[in-house]
């Protein structure tokens, strides 16, 4: 179920988005509310599944992972448990979307090297064929939604 969101809470998700260390102070005053109908509107988003949990953005290169890369999986039959299995064992899998399409599975993997790269390619190889994109840049980072979905052909 969608939640309906006001301005108030777009502009609150926006802000911390942005910055998710704002104090709740700071954070009333940019969406013009006071810190503890701010504390409140926070809370409610956060009961209602809107925000789901705070992350520390962590540069790659300088934790050792200077290679990013995007390997898409095409997975054949409908027994997933041992894929799901690697993919919280490997810290290196940051994140893995199902996906229709040839594709089952995109997966963006951080390593060390280039031989850690293929070594996991490697064993992901074994649920399936692989192609593997290596990342120049990020271009746009992940940045969430900062306004109301909006249906462009309407």
């Amino acid at each position: 179920m969608t939640e309906s969101l006001d301005p108030t809470d777009w502009a609150i998700l926006a802000e911390l988005q942005r910055d998710a260390r704002l104090p709740l102070t700071e954070l009333g005053r940019r969406v013009n509310l006071s810190a503890s109908a701010a504390t409140e509107r926070l809370r409610r988003l956060e009961t209602a599944g809107v925000i789901g949990g705070y992350r520390a953005e962590v540069d790659l290169g300088k934790v050792g992972y200077p290679v990013l890369a995007v390997v898409r999986l095409k997975y054949p039959g409908s027994r997933h448990e041992p894929l799901h299995k690697l993919l919280e064992e490997r810290s290196e899998i940051l994140e893995c979307l199902r996906t229709t399409g040839d594709d089952c599975y995109v997966l963006k993997i951080a390593a060390a090297s280039m031989a850690h790269l293929e070594r996991t390619a490697d064993e992901l190889a074994q649920f399936g064929s692989t192609t593997t994109n290596i990342v120049y840049t990020q271009t746009l980072p992940y940045r969430g939604p900062r306004e109301p979905a909006r249906d462009l052909e309407a």
